[in-house]
């Protein structure tokens, strides 16, 4: 008997004295706590929201009839299995009470074996039921931001507590961070979790848009500002009025530009390209970058006074080389999410692997880890450097194309236990085509049934 089952309680309502203590002697030696009682007000006593235990009630009682007692357990927790015992085999009476809510229905001269295998089932639902009921409660009493930045290292823990308290002050700031740390989500959260957060948040990456183009994204232009500017355009800081505008990889961003950007920052004004009017902006800068900006400024690529305008505060975020040991908990969270985006069925992340991450470097960071997880949820190599499948020491195109395919396939059959459909449609491929590329590479089903 597991441990677990010992804290169960199970409620015997029958006004059979010799019914009351024979079930009492077999629960007690499957480890359950019985509890007899001859009146069912006794046993309605006892029931709770939170009551971790299960009814075993009588259908045909003179003190209560035992329908009018499972409603009255219902009315208190719907979630508690009322399983309605009975000397008769009286079809119709055990069609009623299913239908009025009850778990199951047992026949007093049934196996003994079949009522406790009954009673185990209901006891696991209840078990479930409170666990996720306590979840839920830990949920509710968690910030938002948990689910979020996750982790529970003590430099995570720190990183929440200064978001937050940097989301309630109105100031410019820099988020400082490598690659794949996760500048952008720490912006949103700055949004979110301020008094800005019904406003607009509004994203440019300045690394991204080449140097012709950024200007008219910022600030927009008016009618007619340049060649093929046809009708006015708002920008980026005037779209974000009232809420965020973050700036990322704004070391990117051209010197002329910096120049602009220091003035609105000062101002909170601007003017629209071809414009000359003078537009009043309320918004708060988020700015982001992968280098220092102190030594930029040092070394002249960014400017000095546009750096002080923006660094009131700073944000550094630890890389994941720095808390190794929130890989468990962040691998199993992007496995989760992953799931619920492919429909792909929930499975235990081996320990073994956890392992196999939190000793290896991660580059990449938490975007590095999000990939590993999301092929791993689909079942393919998650290999830390995915160039290596691809690259076997000798071969030509359609070896190296073979190779990578089985390996795709054999990771899918693993996944997926050798069941043929599932791995179909994990690949997108029908069931035929499945069958013809296993034949092809001597692959059997029968060799990843667990």
């Amino acid at each position: 008997m597991s441990s677990d089952m010992a804290t169960g309680q199970v409620i015997i309502i029958d006004d059979e004295e010799i019914v009351r203590e024979s079930m009492t002697q077999t629960l007690e030696l499957e480890g359950y706590t019985a509890i007899a009682c001859e009146d069912p007000a006794d046993a309605l006593v006892l029931c709770s929201e939170d009551w971790p235990g299960i009814i075993i009630c009588d259908v045909r009682m003179d003190i209560m009839d035992g329908l009018e007692v499972l409603q009255k357990v219902l009315a208190i927790d719907r979630d508690i299995p009322v399983i309605m015992f009975s000397g008769h085999a009286d079809i119709a009476v055990a069609i009623q009470a299913i239908r009025s809510g009850a778990y199951d229905f047992l026949e007093k001269n049934d196996d003994p074996e079949h009522h406790i295998n009954t009673v185990h089932r209901a006891w696991k639902k209840r078990q479930l039921v409170l666990e996720n009921r306590t979840l839920r409660k830990e949920l509710a009493g968690q910030h938002e931001i948990d689910q979020r930045l996750v982790g529970q290292t003590p430099a995570i823990v720190q990183l929440r507590e200064l978001v937050l308290q940097l989301a309630q002050i109105d100031v410019d700031l820099i988020i400082n961070g490598a690659t794949g740390t996760g500048k952008e989500v720490i912006a949103r959260c700055l949004h979110d979790f301020s008094p800005r957060a019904d406003n607009p948040f509004v994203a440019l990456n300045c690394g991204a848009v080449t140097e012709s183009v950024i200007e008219s994204e910022l600030f927009g232009h008016e009618a007619g500002a340049f060649t093929g500017a046809s009708k006015r355009r708002i920008g980026k800081i005037e779209y974000a009025c009232g809420g965020t505008l973050f700036l990322d990889e704004i070391e990117s961003m051209p010197h002329s530009l910096q120049v602009r950007l220091l003035r609105v920052l000062q101002e909170r004004t601007l003017q629209r390209l071809g414009g000359n009017a003078s537009i009043d902006v309320d918004i708060r800068v988020v700015a982001a970058s992968k280098v220092n900006l102190r030594e930029a400024a040092n070394e002249g690529s960014f400017r000095e006074d546009l750096y002080y305008r923006l660094n009131v505060a700073s944000i550094d975020i630890p890389g994941l080389d720095q808390r190794k040991e929130d890989i468990p908990v962040l691998f199993c969270h992007f496995a989760e999410q992953a799931n619920q985006r492919f429909g792909r069925e929930a499975r235990a992340v081996p320990d073994s692997l956890l392992q196999q991450l939190m000793q290896q470097s991660w580059p990449g960071n938490v975007r590095e880890l999000r990939n590993i997880a999301e092929r791993w949820t689909l079942g393919l190599s998650i290999s830390s450097n995915p160039d290596a499948v691809l690259a076997p020491q000798s071969g030509d195109l359609d070896e190296i194309v073979g190779s990578y395919e089985k390996e795709v396939i054999i990771n899918a059959l693993k996944a997926h236990h050798g069941q043929a459909e599932m791995t179909a449609q994990a690949l997108g491929i029908p069931r035929k085509k499945l069958y013809l590329r296993m034949k092809k590479y001597g692959l059997e089903r029968t060799d990843f049934i667990q």
